[in-house]
């Protein structure tokens, strides 16, 4: 009987119970409808990007929530440097040709007439006088004449040696090497002799002309003297 009694009970708080889930229900649903959720687009940013939002975010976006698009860092413009005007390089003269040497012309083969300055050789003189000296000193003077070799006619073994100008004077050192020939010595090859043999010879023989060729030292003086034959 009391079981009977308390199901009218039992329903009513079912019932209840029921309806107050169901207006539940309905207000849970009514609220979600009026901001449904869309789904969701799909991401056609690369890894990584900034748009993408995901682990790979650039470390540049600065941690900016709602997914914004970070901006790139302003890039500076390169710094052009001023162009540096190398300075001339400095002008040089063109340095001075070399003086030619000047070389003596050699003298003529023989000359027809008195000889010229031009024609006179430098290498040989005539012999006319030793003039002796201070012993002291060490050397003698040559009197000699310089000139050229005279044309000889056409079935003679030469030509004379044509003197010209003045007399001079020429040192001798007493120890110089000196040849000699004929007449000073028999025989028509140079031969050697001393210096005091050749003043002996010229002393007793003034004035004969023999040509000799000669060479200078250091000092100016003759250090070598040999006598040229003659026919």
């Amino acid at each position: 009987m009391n079981a009977d009694r308390l199901r009218p009970v039992v329903l009513a708080l079912a019932a209840g119970a029921l309806a107050a889930v169901l207006t539940g229900c309905q207000q849970g649903g009514a609220a979600a409808g009026g901001a449904a959720p869309s789904a969701p687009a799909a991401s056609t940013a690369a890894p990584g990007s900034a748009g993408s939002g995901g682990a790979g975010e650039s470390a540049g976006s600065g941690g900016s929530g709602g997914g914004g698009t970070p901006t790139a860092a302003p890039t500076a413009a390169p710094t052009v440097a001023p162009a540096v005007k190398k300075p001339a390089a400095p002008k040089t003269s063109e340095p001075a040709p070399a003086p030619k040497p000047k070389t003596t012309a050699p003298a003529p083969a023989c000359v027809d007439s008195t000889p010229g300055p031009d024609d006179v050789d430098p290498d040989e003189f005539a012999l006319y006088r030793i003039e002796e000296l201070d012993g002291s000193t060490g050397k003698v003077n040559l009197v000699v004449q310089h000139g050229a070799w005279g044309c000889g006619a056409a079935d003679s073994d030469g030509g004379p040696f044509v003197v010209t100008g003045e007399e001079s004077r020429w040192a001798l050192d007493q120890a110089a090497y000196v040849t000699a020939t004929n007449p000073i010595v028999a025989g028509t090859e140079n031969r050697r002799i001393g210096v005091q043999e050749l003043i002996d010879w010229v002393n007793a023989h003034p004035d004969s002309g023999l040509v000799f060729r000669y060479e200078t030292g250091g000092d100016g003086a003759v250090h070598r003297l040999e006598e040229v034959f003659t026919p």
